[in-house]
């Protein structure tokens, strides 16, 4: 009978990319709410108040995301 084993080594690297993506995905996430807080926040003011900060209405979503 033959055996056969299997061994499996996971380097400190593997961990520090996992760790990294778990990071970067909850960062990624963050991001997207405080879009989306910006969004929210732009279109509740009335066209007066968006030009008063140099915006039109259809600039909103442009400016929530790049901040600009």
């Amino acid at each position: 009978m033959s055996t056969f084993s299997l061994t499996h080594r996971t380097s400190p690297d593997f961990f520090s990319r996992a760790i990294e993506a778990v990071v970067s995905f909850f960062d990624a996430i963050g991001e997207g709410r405080r879009i989306a807080q910006r969004y929210e926040q732009l279109s509740r003011l009335s066209d007066a108040a968006l030009a008063k900060r140099g915006l039109a209405r259809e600039d909103i979503a442009r400016f929530a995301v790049n901040g600009r």
